[in-house]
């Protein structure tokens, strides 16, 4: 049976907020969210971490198989005091070789069950440049323009990525099968090129 989200939202003020996280340390514990005195507090459900995990195993096959250098920050703090915004992902990544960077270039976020505070304002005033939203088994790709976030069917991190490709290997009943099934179609997509280039090769002979 799938499971649901536990989540509370308060008013606190960003002091209370910054005790709870200090409080909190490196303990593993609820998710927090912070919007303008909005605090929300968020187990995640078994069903929700499978799909979390899962795509961010299927954005490693890709990134292995396309030769993208990445590296995943999981459910990194982010947080801003002057706008009175923080979040903590569900998974992150920073992508490129230069991981010195003080926000994600994509940040995943599973809506699993309904409710809980603007996590895409939330991201918008921390400047992330794209955010994935998976909601009923499909993923919403937010890119950053300018001062707003569109809503595109092609990611900006990663060029070449189709993202209904990506999420359509998500029903399989374990992330091992997912990641295999999405290999093979990464590998039988870039076939045709690499057979074309040989044969053009053979006839410049």
């Amino acid at each position: 049976m799938p499971t649901a989200d536990h989540r509370v939202v308060m008013r606190v003020p960003w002091a209370h907020f910054e005790a709870m996280l200090a409080l909190r340390g490196d303990v593993a514990g609820p998710r927090m969210s912070y919007l303008e005195g909005a605090l929300e507090l968020m187990s995640p459900s078994k069903d929700h971490e499978r799909i979390k995990s899962t795509i961010g195993c299927l954005i490693e096959a890709y990134a292995l198989e396309r030769g993208v250098d990445l590296s995943p920050y999981g459910s990194w703090t982010l947080k801003d005091a002057p706008k009175e915004a923080a979040a903590e992902p569900d998974e992150c990544y920073i992508v490129g070789a230069d991981q010195d960077r003080d926000s994600p270039d994509l940040a995943i976020e599973v809506a699993w069950t309904r409710g809980g505070i603007d996590k895409l304002e939330i991201y918008r005033r921390l400047g992330v440049a794209e955010v994935w939203l998976w909601e009923a088994g499909a993923i919403q790709v937010h890119v950053l323009s300018g001062d707003n976030y569109e809503r595109t069917d092609r990611s900006r991190v990663f060029a070449d990525l189709e993202v209904g490709l990506l999420a359509s290997f998500l029903d399989r009943p374990t992330a091992l099968q997912a990641v295999k099934a999405y290999r093979e179609a990464l590998e039988s997509a870039s076939r045709p090129a690499t057979a074309g280039r040989k044969r053009g090769r053979r006839r410049s002979r």
